[in-house]
């Protein structure tokens, strides 16, 4: 069986020591990946790996909404870097993240998203920066209608305001947008706005956590359902507590298996057809 983690971060500070041990012992275990870029030299790095590798490593460009502020979007660099090689299979993560204080789920701890100190515009601190936010997450949707990729969406405490945004966008470019709800967590009312407008939804560790959602799980149907890791982060029980890696996406896929009542064989099909779909690996 082949699975597909659409959602890694080996590019990562987490495996600055043993980045090539992880990614030959996902390979030999059956499970590519996709490295994703949350700025411009984690973007470079995850180019670099996919490029390193003949097969089963990709790679995915962008600004990530939290570090919107502290790097300035520039859409030359990242069309640049998308076009310098065919492992780049997507443009993300991009979206927006509302999120004030975020919870560490690997350690417990609280850190807080970055925000600017000021507005230019003289909005609330809060309202700026999610204007900000916007305005590049939409150039970021415009990169990939340009570019013919798929979005990888970053979403927390936002799904309205990105339902929005792709409605309106989807209106503007008519084809051509389509992507990936990255770690859901909404409801199954937004996750069917989502796949109208041509969005897989992905889970990852969140799910064998705690029944939450289970509901969203069984209304999406398995054509439409891609998963992930976003290790080193969300690392899925019974690993739970300790650094995530690309071959723990097993864990994901068995709990989709055991939710909907169907075999791991069938969840590894069917995942990693839908990934081939996307982004065309």
């Amino acid at each position: 069986m082949l699975f597909v983690d659409t959602h890694s971060h080996l590019n990562s500070e987490a495996y600055q020591h043993d980045c090539d041990e992880v990614m030959e012992r996902s390979l030999a275990g059956r499970v590519w990946m996709i490295n994703i870029g949350t700025d411009k030299e984690s973007s470079e790095l995850a180019v670099r790996l996919a490029s390193g590798r003949k097969e089963g490593v990709f790679a995915a460009v962008a600004l990530h909404p939290e570090n919107v502020g502290q790097e300035k979007f520039d859409p030359g660099f990242y069309r640049n870097l998308a076009r310098s090689s065919k492992k780049v299979v997507a443009v993300g993560e991009t979206g927006l993240d509302y999120a004030f204080f975020a919870p560490d789920i690997v350690s417990g701890s609280q850190k807080r998203a970055t925000r600017p100190s000021a507005d230019a515009a003289g909005l609330p601190i809060e309202d700026g920066h999610k204007n900000l936010q916007k305005e590049i997450f939409k150039k970021h949707i415009e990169l990939a209608v340009e570019l013919d990729k798929p979005l990888i969406i970053h979403c927390r405490k936002a799904h309205d305001d990105i339902l929005d945004i792709l409605v309106s966008c989807s209106m503007l470019h008519v084809s051509g947008l389509r992507g990936v709800a990255h770690s859901f967590l909404g409801n199954y009312k937004q996750a069917r706005r989502y796949r109208e407008l041509g969005f897989k939804i992905a889970f990852n560790g969140i799910i064998t956590y705690a029944r939450d959602y289970d509901k969203v799980i069984m209304d999406t149907p398995i054509s439409d359902i891609l998963i992930e890791t976003d290790c080193p982060y969300l690392t899925p029980v019974p690993y739970r507590g300790e650094r995530n890696e690309p071959t723990y996406v097993l864990e994901v896929a068995k709990k989709l298996a055991e939710i909907k009542g169907i075999s791991l064989e069938d969840v590894a099909r069917q995942t990693t057809e839908n990934a081939r779909e996307v982004f065309g690996i």
